[in-house]
């Protein structure tokens, strides 16, 4: 798998370039070193990845297979007390052959409660020689007691440049020619996540789609900036007869959504002054309408993955849409 393949290795291959800065700082000052970490971001945006290149950058190792010294555990699956009490214990041990033993917790939101309690006297008078790094989904469900004896790094959405510029350096290692445009859509489509891009362009590779064309084809991509567009200029006989040929020709819906929704995201931040990620659109809407129309699609994407027709709930949403506009 390419994200597997190329996933960075030092702190300098690190893609997200806000996490890297952080990192970076964190790490350079050895006489506050925190010795506990929270990595926060949604999946796909490197956390476990970074969390190990700390832990081989404070213990000087480039082995892949990591020291002994370096615990991983999957919060998912040992979430309870004895998991952590276990953990706890292996804290209290000096390195074997390293600076440190180094903890790394993934889906740390799912530690239960008591075991957090148990994990809680640990942060609060470390050990010299460890450091935990707990990486989480969902900051709201660890505990505010751990939260604030942990140097928080947030991973945020991943920056466009930065997604292209990881997508440009897998391509260059497997000699593929690709449009710069190809990248640009790859970063947007996977909603910023280094992840979910990697995987969608090892998929082109595979079936040799590396056309800007043929990757909105194989992604049901068809049109997907003119929905919004559609909407403005037309009336609902239109609107529905374009949705269908849209489906006809094999585009997918739920993508479609979802393409919308951004587009008028970023009409509604430009409406109020703020500079969107993307381009906006340059379409005549009201503050009342995008509102109007992001509310209506956000409840068709939610309810097409039960629709026995997929289009139906957004030709709903779009025949709501224009009756508000006439009353």
């Amino acid at each position: 798998m390419f994200y597997l393949k190329y996933r960075p290795q030092t702190l300098d291959e690190i893609d997200n370039s806000n996490v890297r800065e952080t990192i970076t700082k964190l790490l350079s000052s050895k006489q506050s070193l925190p010795h506990a970490f929270l990595f926060v971001g949604q999946k796909g945006t490197g956390k476990t990845s970074v969390a190990r290149i700390v832990a081989k950058s404070l213990n000087k190792t480039t082995d892949e297979t990591f020291s002994s010294d370096i615990v991983e555990m999957d919060a998912a699956s040992n979430r309870g007390i004895e998991e952590v009490k276990n953990i706890i214990k292996e804290a209290s041990y000096l390195p074997m052959t390293s600076s440190y033993r180094i903890f790394i917790i993934d889906e740390a939101h799912m530690i239960t409660t008591e075991a957090y309690n148990a994990l809680l006297k640990t942060l609060e008078e470390p050990p010299s020689t460890a450091i935990f790094i707990l990486a989480t989904t969902n900051i709201e469900k660890v505990p505010k007691t751990i939260i604030s004896r942990c140097s928080i790094v947030n991973f945020g959405r991943a920056k466009q440049l930065d997604i292209i510029t990881m997508l440009e350096r897998i391509a260059k290692h497997e000699k593929m020619t690709v449009d710069k445009e190809l990248f640009t859509l790859l970063a947007q489509y996977a909603d910023f996540s280094f992840r979910d891009a990697a995987k969608i362009l090892e998929d082109l590779s595979i079936q040799k789609k590396l056309t800007v064309q043929e990757a909105k084809e194989f992604l049901g991509l068809f049109g997907t900036k003119n929905l919004v567009e559609v909407l403005n200029t037309s009336q609902l006989p239109q609107a529905l007869a374009w949705i269908q040929r849209f489906s006809s020709e094999g585009g997918s819906i739920k993508n479609l959504v979802e393409a919308s929704l951004k587009d008028l995201h970023s009409l509604l931040l430009s409406k109020h002054g703020i500079k969107p990620e993307n381009e906006p659109l340059k379409l005549d809407f009201s503050v009342a309408q995008i509102t109007k129309l992001i509310k209506l699609l956000s409840e068709a994407h939610r309810t097409i993955a039960y629709s026995p027709i997929e289009s139906l709930p957004l030709e709903i949403a779009v025949a709501d849409y224009f009756g508000s506009n006439n009353q």
